[in-house]
């Protein structure tokens, strides 16, 4: 009896550690939950840095909630560039191994300060050179947490000098910011990574102003409102504890507490990590929201680059907002192309580039509660290319799509995908209607729109595909009757939906089969597909013919398409 509960103590002493912090990336314990990668943030003393000078017992949290914890060190590539440490955070990755062997396929990430914008190289798989990407094709990550990120950058960058290229990455208005958020259809997009962001506002205000920084950024550069709204949540935390350099110069008080350095299960920084990661909603309770913060409730930042009609760079004299409330103020300019400013009324904006004689203004709108990115030129302009049937999240469009070109000066346009004319439909001054050429390569592609006024050229994701429905285009395959609450389905029935972006297609039989076959919900329950591709006479537009599932009673029943890992968003059917 004895030698039983010295056994039992034994492994209960013993079997936690194996799910505690991983020093070797190929022997992973095996848990229930997915591991957790941490990435730090800049570094002055990279000799000196270990998981637990970064984020505290963050690790031994996350041991007792069943995770491993693993952490990429950006000081083992020492000197380089954010785009070489994205590169690296990528092998990282794609070599991570459980102890038995088997790749690692899903993993959650929490990137401190400098780390988040090394994470979002390797989504985005920037390159050095100016507006060149490689982004991978498939992401291993399920989540994503930014703990004070500057995801705009910080005014204390400057201060190195040019002495350190990451240092210079980090300063507000770098080229390699403006990239960074406008790679894909000029705004930042995170590939439909599940993320959310945590900032500070317990800096002395020297950095910015007071009760607007972590000492370091600036909530509005920490928000991650540029990606979606209601995911950041503000704690009156710095960016180090005291002791460090941003207190003795004086950007964080002498009794600073550190965003990202975990002492206790109950920090908050702690407790909003443990929520997101098991899915509950506690997260959303924990600090404050940005709608709840006096300068980014009514308020938000800019980073503005301008190109001529022609869509080549403009080196400004000067960028002047004129905000809808307030008084109008130059943009500020750390080099000869990108212009930036912050505590801008939120509303209709008009920005003014002016370029030695010559000066034009655009009407923006910018969102209270973040920095937004714009591009702004005369001419074509496009502002966004989405499927024809409506927005979808993230910004992805697949071969043979039907999309909607927004923008203005359209009219007569003619347009191209990597050089390739593509099918116009529909063409006016603010929108065209289009269809993705069949061939479309997968990965980024270079959309351009061109007109006698000028030309206007900009990335678009390409993936294999990504199915939208047509709100109430489903038929009775039997009668053809278009399914109504006067003419339901009901189980058993055959249904055809039509929609757009199941990709490209295989001729078989007459007919155009989908290469990638997708699969179908109707009411949660899954409809068996009998035929999925090309609507014969219809380019652009698919058919998917499946069995409506026996069970389901709703005259609102939820309808999804999922292929090539995205699901379109829900419409509806009557079924009874």
């Amino acid at each position: 009896m004895h030698r039983f509960l010295s056994l039992s103590l034994l492994q209960l002493l013993t079997l936690p550690l194996a799910a505690q912090f991983v020093s070797d990336p190929h022997a992973i314990p095996h848990t229930s939950k997915p591991p957790v990668v941490f990435l730090n943030g800049f570094e002055t003393n990279c000799p000196n840095v270990t998981f637990q000078t970064a984020f505290g017992t963050a690790d031994q949290v996350l041991q007792a909630d069943g995770r491993a914890s693993l952490f990429f060190n950006n000081c083992t590539v020492p000197g380089s560039s954010i785009e070489k440490l994205g590169a690296a955070f990528g092998d990282f990755l794609s070599g991570l191994q459980y102890s038995d062997g088997q790749a690692v396929s899903t993993v959650d990430v929490v990137a401190y300060s400098m780390g988040g914008l090394i994470f979002r190289s390797y989504l985005e798989g920037k390159q050095e050179a100016q507006m060149t990407f490689t982004p991978p094709a498939t992401i291993p990550v399920r989540k994503a947490i930014f703990i004070a990120t500057p995801h705009f950058g910080t005014p204390v960058g400057a201060l190195a000098l040019g002495l350190s290229v990451q240092a210079d990455e980090l300063s507000s208005g770098s080229h390699f910011l403006m990239d960074l958020n406008t790679w894909n259809q000029d705004r930042a997009d995170l590939r439909g990574i599940d993320a959310i962001a945590i900032a500070g506002s317990g800096g002395t205000g020297a950095a910015t102003t007071p009760g607007f920084d972590d000492g370091l950024v600036a909530l509005s550069s920490a928000s991650l409102a540029f990606a979606a709204a209601g995911r950041t949540r503000i704690l009156p935390l710095c960016h180090v504890s005291a002791g460090g350099l941003l207190t003795q110069v004086g950007l964080c008080p002498a009794n600073a507490i550190g965003i990202a350095k975990i002492s206790s299960p109950s920090d908050d920084t702690a407790r909003i990590l443990l929520s997101f990661l098991n899915g509950t909603a506690d997260w959303q309770s924990i600090g404050t929201a940005p709608e709840q913060n006096s300068f980014l409730q009514a308020g938000g930042g800019l980073l503005v680059r301008a190109r001529t009609a022609g869509d080549q760079a403009i080196n400004p004299d000067s960028v002047r907002v004129m905000p809808p409330a307030g008084v109008a103020k130059d943009l500020n300019m750390s080099n000869s192309e990108i212009a930036y400013t912050d505590l801008v009324a939120a509303g209709t904006e008009t920005l003014m580039v002016n370029a030695g004689s010559s000066s034009f203004t655009t009407a923006v709108a910018l969102p209270a509660g973040g920095t937004r990115p714009f591009v702004l030129k005369t001419g074509p302009h496009v502002a966004a290319v989405v499927p024809a049937p409506g927005l979808v999240s993230p910004m992805v469009v697949a071969p043979r799509m039907i999309v909607s070109i927004y923008g203005n000066a359209l009219a007569q346009a003619n347009v191209t995908l990597n050089g390739t004319p593509m099918q116009t439909l529909y063409v006016s001054d603010t929108q065209i209607n289009a269809i993705l050429p069949p061939d479309a390569g997968v990965g980024l592609a270079k959309l351009a729109v061109k007109t006698s006024a000028g030309s206007h050229t900009l990335n678009v994701m390409v993936e294999q595909a990504y199915p939208v429905l047509f709100a109430g285009a489903a038929a009775n395959a039997l009668t053809g009757t278009l399914v109504s609450d006067t003419t339901p389905l009901h189980g058993g029935d055959y249904v055809e939906l039509f929609l757009t972006g199941l990709g490209a297609t295989t001729a078989r039989d007459g007919l155009d089969y989908a290469q990638v076959q997708p699969t179908v919900t109707i009411g949660g329950m899954d409809c068996p597909v009998t035929y999925a591709g090309r609507a014969p006479g219809y380019p652009g537009v698919d058919q998917i013919n499946c069995v409506v599932p026996s069970g389901v009673s709703d005259s609102q029943a939820a309808v999804v398409v999922t292929s090539n890992v995205r699901s379109s968003p829900v419409t509806t059917v009557a079924v009874h």
